[in-house]
């Protein structure tokens, strides 16, 4: 399966959620790829050092053809971060495809080819591959659609992961991304899918969620605790009639200190040994790794 990470802008927790539902999603025994076409944050995230001079064999060489393959990274080996370097007994693997530079590929008809001949590879060799695309409307999200619309691509499970802050400016930006002119299922449709069945492959990820009822606002006043609620309620109302809410929803991740500060892979040391993070922070990821796979989640809008 390929699932494809997109924002309409940057600070939407694209990378750092993308790549912690991964981990999520190998610790339940999936084979997974993240190939990254937004660096260079995917390596700060897996703690994968640069070599000196940078990377001659990226992902974006790759596509301009300067390169036969792009690098592989295997995380549990190379990470310098420790907890990542001992993975449990039925662990998947967990590869990354670096990125090399943080200006855009252009969706020239040579860039589509060989983008969809290492998708195509990808998708045989391992269960779930995530693509974390630049935010906005950028050429690297035309050359993905136009990869996915085409004849080697067409059959196999492409699913969108559209991530945005839980803001009403958020909504609104999100909902012209995805339904706007020029937006993903504008620049789709040009491409050659269809409409119905690319919006049924689209779901969003709604991230720093502060959650009116949770813990952490216990010290608030209860008119505080009733304006939040509230305020959240119509924020549900507004976001579904922009055609982003409950129903488009694959689900949501809470606001977490360490995020906050950190962009990291959240391990339960976190939650259990340093107790620097939160449960309910790994519980999102794991929820979101395992509705991402399920296809009755996906079945109908």
């Amino acid at each position: 399966m390929l699932a494809f990470a997109c924002a309409v802008d940057g600070g939407s927790g694209r990378s750092v959620t993308g790549a912690n539902l991964l981990f999520r999603s190998a610790l339940q025994g999936r084979d997974v790829c993240y190939l990254d076409l937004d660096p260079p944050t995917a390596r700060a995230l897996f703690r994968v050092e640069e070599p000196l001079g940078g990377i001659d064999d990226s992902v974006h060489e790759y596509l301009e053809s300067r390169v036969a393959e792009p690098r592989r990274i295997d995380v549990w080996s190379e990470s310098e971060r420790e907890t990542l370097r001992r993975p449990d007994r039925g662990t998947g693997r967990m590869v990354l495809l670096p990125g090399g530079r943080a200006d855009d590929v252009a969706a020239h008809p040579w860039a589509i080819d060989r983008f969809t001949e290492l998708l195509m590879r990808l998708e045989e060799e391992f269960d779930t591959t995530l693509v974390s695309l630049p935010a906005g409307r950028r050429h690297s999200l035309d050359m993905a659609l136009a990869a996915t619309a085409g004849p080697q691509l067409r059959r196999v499970e492409a699913r969108w992961l559209v991530f945005h802050r839980w803001t009403r400016q958020h909504v609104v930006n999100t909902s012209d991304f995805v339904h706007g002119e020029r937006g993903l299922l504008d620049i789709g449709v040009a491409r050659g899918h269809d409409r119905d069945a690319l919006l049924q492959a689209t779901r969003m990820v709604r991230t720093g969620v502060t959650e009116p009822s949770g813990p952490e606002l216990a010290g608030l006043r209860p008119a505080q605790i009733a304006w939040l609620q509230g305020a959240n309620e119509n924020l549900q109302r507004f976001a579904s009639r922009r055609g982003i809410g409950r129903v488009n929803l694959l689900g949501a991740v809470p606001h977490d200190p360490v995020l906050q500060w950190r962009e990291q892979i959240i391990t339960d040391d976190d939650v259990n040994l340093t107790g620097v993070a939160n449960q309910a922070t790994v519980d999102a990821f794991t929820l979101l790794a395992g509705r991402l796979a399920d296809d009755e989640v996906w079945a109908g809008l």
